[in-house]
């Protein structure tokens, strides 16, 4: 149960981040959501570092490289890492590894998120399988 918990609560994490155009109070109200992992430590700052290494890794940054995120003051870290770039249903798609290290607690996981509508939103395998053009 703890471990779906994480996986939900890191979700939801970055389901904000895929807004990426979260303000600074609603950045916080996310914080309150993510117990349980290493984000629930995270202050205003931490938030905004993750949320800006969030969007150059999704807008910016190629395949395969690290795109890290610090704050020297609480010492909370992370790095961010598209593993591949396709394409569903005309769409631009990433799977994305996302670490995280807060207060000695670390996390890892990875994500598959697609922009629709302008917006990166969280896609899981089935809802890809599920758009898949069966093959003639």
């Amino acid at each position: 149960m703890r471990r779906f918990q994480s996986h939900f609560l890191f979700t939801v994490l970055l389901g904000a981040t895929c807004a990426l155009f979260v303000s600074g109070a609603a950045a916080q109200n996310w914080v309150t959501l993510l117990n349980n992992t290493p984000a629930e430590s995270f202050d205003d700052e931490d938030l905004r570092l993750f949320l800006d290494a969030a969007r150059k890794t999704l807008n910016e940054a190629p395949d395969n490289q690290p795109v890290t995120w610090e704050n020297p003051k609480s010492r909370n870290r992370g790095e961010m890492t598209v593993l591949r770039s396709f394409e569903s249903r005309g769409n631009a798609c990433k799977e994305v590894r996302v670490r995280n290290e807060s207060r000695g607690r670390k996390s890892d996981n990875r994500r598959i998120l697609c922009k629709v509508d302008e917006r990166w939103r969280l896609v899981s395998e089935a809802q890809l399988k599920a758009n898949a053009k069966p093959k003639p």
